[in-house]
């Protein structure tokens, strides 16, 4: 849809305009198959009375109830998840105009205790109709995604209901808008049934529909040939139940799909055939049911798979033969993992098949047996580079790189984001979290695993090209450091636990990533390694297929640590406020406690002691220890020192180690915990102090500035040559980011 057409929309126009249209692309004079009700803004109330979730929820502090989603998972139930939705969808594609024709039989169960009358469904493809959209909307107000790629009057694209039924007779929706956003979004349609679904029963609805791909420009498109299907069925929102994500009563959690958010939905079977041309390549989430089968020139794939919150696909007439490999494990069983890649790309195949079997390995260990048969990555092609680095549950798009030899920055990052996009499939598609309110639950645990995998691994980053490594400039940062410095050039703007949309800005979202690592690497410092890996195991195996809230990893957190004070502290922070952290040296002063002159008393009389015979006093006192101390080092004599330490706090408190050195080897350490803005510490010791250090074990990466924790009595080259390495690095990290986009 153009932008002519959009700002010809009026209120009642905007819903005619979606519902009118037909498979013919753009508006049409076909009457609509289901009677659509008049517009309203935001949400009327349904006819069952059952709310939606706040439009600003985010950040739940309460953990859910111990029943929440039916109790922790045995391992001995009939299916891994308690299915709540079976989806049988046939899918057509015309690979020319680039649409889906869809059927769909949508089967939903009501967990709750009352009767369902109106359900909703996400049409998330919407957000790509036109300029009206909530996504695009807030693109407008200065929001990113990603590269931020213009988008052309040919290149929008959308989903249209066709028809609705349930048992026969026709279902009527309207169009809504959860948070408020504009009355043009159409991404959230609800459905108000002819029959009531009663506690504990089902209903299928029969639906009819049609997708405008659009060209690629966020996850979702095609470019060419290429079409990679995301987010293009509609799909029911989850209803919650008392104890579950913080809620208190029965209610639909259904948000419109904004720029930075992502998605939440309940677990199921998906039963999906796709039918393309017969020279395409097809590649989907799940299991394929047999060969393809051929008929007039076109080929249909059967994929099915059970207990996923989600189904993309892929297909292609410039596929390269697929790179397949095997994998095993203990508790998993045997994976076929494909790697889908164009020819421009094929060099990256064989190293994102092995980064896919090595994060196999590593997740299935550190976290719990991977529990599906397949893995399927996607390269997309040269143009295309919207479509990669995104993740759907056993399938998942990586990115292309022209140059990505050993030990670049190209081959570090084709490793990383195919670690990256495998392991949502455990935080984001095992663990179902909501990402809608509680990105940090996926997008930054996720973040977290990840460098833990490349540190475990040995794996630093090159920060250089092939070319400048020829030349002998090969700078290396471990991946927690390059995390930090990330983050520290986002800044920190939002809580961590809060949602996607309610942002300062687009990279006040991406700091979910870095500043969520960064503080659990902070968290793992003071609980230790093997503490926090063992929290997440229990994490993992208590809230996998049930959709957990931030109250329930902390509450996991202090309990498995047992150091509830210390969590609660990180979380209240971190989480559920934003608090820079800014510790350091405000000064260091280390001053020889010498004879006084003056009057002082000697056997009971007083007499006056002069400056002279003081500083005669003291001269034969140091010439004699000199003597005693041939060849002692500077800072050491005969009189006592007095150290002064000036400590500033001008953010968060957070337990600090603080160190000092003095010339004969003796070390002071103590911890500075408290919310007060200075401390000052004093020692008497028989030697100089030489230097202090807060934080010598590194354990508070979120602080602002490291370069400030650490000061030296006597002046070296040490700090301004860090200053160097940081700056330079930086430099170095900015090109090769810029190089890569």
């Amino acid at each position: 849809m153009g932008l002519g057409a959009v700002l010809a929309l009026t209120l009642g126009g905007a819903l005619w305009w979606q519902a009118s249209r037909g498979d013919d692309g753009p508006a049409t004079s076909r009457l609509p198959d289901a009677p659509i009700l008049l517009p309203a803004r935001g949400v009327p109330p349904s006819p069952d009375g059952i709310a939606l979730a706040p439009a600003h929820a985010g950040a739940v502090r309460e953990p859910s109830a111990a029943t929440a989603w039916g109790g922790p998972r045995r391992g001995d139930e009939p299916t891994l998840s308690d299915r709540v939705v079976r989806y049988q969808i046939e899918a057509r594609l015309d690979p020319d105009r680039h649409t889906v024709e869809g059927r769909q039989q949508l089967t939903w169960r009501n967990r709750s205790d009352r009767p369902v009358q109106s359900v909703y469904l996400h049409l998330y493809l919407n957000a790509f109709e036109g300029e009206g959209s909530t996504f695009m909307t807030e693109q407008r107000q200065g929001f990113s995604f990603r590269s931020g790629m213009a988008v052309g009057d040919g290149d929008w694209g959308y989903t249209t209901l066709r028809q609705v039924t349930q048992g026969g007779q026709a279902v009527p929706w309207r169009f809504v808008q959860p948070d408020g956003g504009p009355v043009t979004d159409h991404t959230v349609v609800r459905l108000d049934l002819p029959q009531a679904v009663g506690p504990g029963a089902s209903t299928t609805l029969a639906i009819d529909f049609f997708d405008q791909l659009p060209r690629v420009l966020a996850r979702t498109g095609y470019f060419g040939s290429f079409h990679l299907v995301g987010q293009w069925f509609p799909k029911i929102a989850v209803l919650e139940l008392p104890g579950e994500r913080g809620a208190k009563e029965v209610r639909w959690n259904a948000h419109e799909f904004h720029l930075n958010s992502e998605f939440y939905a309940d677990y199921g079977l998906y039963d999906v055939k796709i039918n393309v041309p017969q020279d395409m390549t097809v590649g989907a989430v799940g299991e394929l049911q047999g060969a393809p089968v051929v008929q007039g020139g076109r080929k249909t794939y059967h994929f099915m798979q059970g207990d996923v919150h989600d189904f993309a696909w892929t297909a292609d007439r410039r596929y390269a033969k697929p790179l397949t490999a095997q994998w095993t494990g203990p508790g998993s069983p045997p994976v076929t993992v494909t790697v889908l890649y164009p020819p421009e790309y094929q060099a990256n195949a064989q190293p994102v098949l092995q980064a896919t079997l090595d994060s196999l390995t590593y997740f299935s260990r550190t976290l719990g047996p991977y529990p599906y048969r397949t893995v399927t990555a996607v390269i997309p092609p040269y143009n295309a580079e919207e479509a990669g680095g995104m993740e759907y549950p056993t399938f998942f798009t990586a990115e292309g790189y022209a140059h990505a030899e050993p030990g670049t920055w190209n081959a570090y990052n084709l490793d990383f984001v195919t670690i990256h996009e495998f392991g949502h499939g455990y935080f984001y598609g095992l663990l179902g979290s909501n990402e809608f309110e509680e990105p940090m639950l996926d997008e930054g645990l996720n973040e977290y695993w990840d460098l833990r995998m490349i540190r475990d691994r040995g794996q630093p980053i090159a920060l250089t090209t092939q070319r400048l490594r020829r030349l002998g400039w090969a700078p290396l940062i471990s991946a927690f450091d390059m995390e930090r410095l990330m983050t520290l050039a986002i800044g920190a703007t939002d809580a961590l636990g809060e949602n996607s949309w309610d942002r300062y800005s687009s990279a006040g979202y991406g700091s979910v990533y870095g500043r969520t690592a960064t503080a659990l690497r902070d968290l793992e410092a003071t609980l230790g390694r093997a503490t926090v890996e063992k929290a997440f195991r229990v994490y993992y195996e208590r809230w996998k297929y049930r959709h957990p809230a931030i109250g329930d990893l902390q509450a996991v957190l202090a309990e498995v640590s047992g150091r509830p004070e210390v969590v609660k502290r990180l979380f209240e922070q971190q989480v559920y406020a934003v608090r820079a952290v800014d510790d350091r040296v405000e000064s260091l002063r280390s001053e020889e406690l010498l004879p006084a002159a003056g009057w002082q008393q000697v056997q009971g009389r007083w007499q006056l002691r002069s400056r002279e015979d003081v500083d005669q006093a003291v001269a034969a006192q140091r010439q004699a220890w000199r003597r005693a101390h041939p060849g002692a080092k500077s800072g050491l004599g005969p009189f006592p020192w007095q150290t002064t330490v000036m400590l500033r706090r001008q953010g968060a408190a957070v337990p600090q180690t603080v160190r000092v050195h003095f010339a004969d080897g003796h070390v002071e350490q103590l911890t500075w915990d408290g919310a007060q803005p200075w401390q000052r510490f004093r020692w008497v010791w028989a030697a100089r102090a030489v230097s202090v250090e807060i934080d010598p074990e590194g354990r508070n990466r979120l602080d602002n500035r490291l370069l400030d924790n650490s000061r030296r009595l006597e002046a070296d080259g040490q700090a301004s040559r860090r200053w160097a390495h940081e700056i330079a690095v930086l430099a170095q990290t900015l090109f090769a980011l810029v190089t890569t986009l």
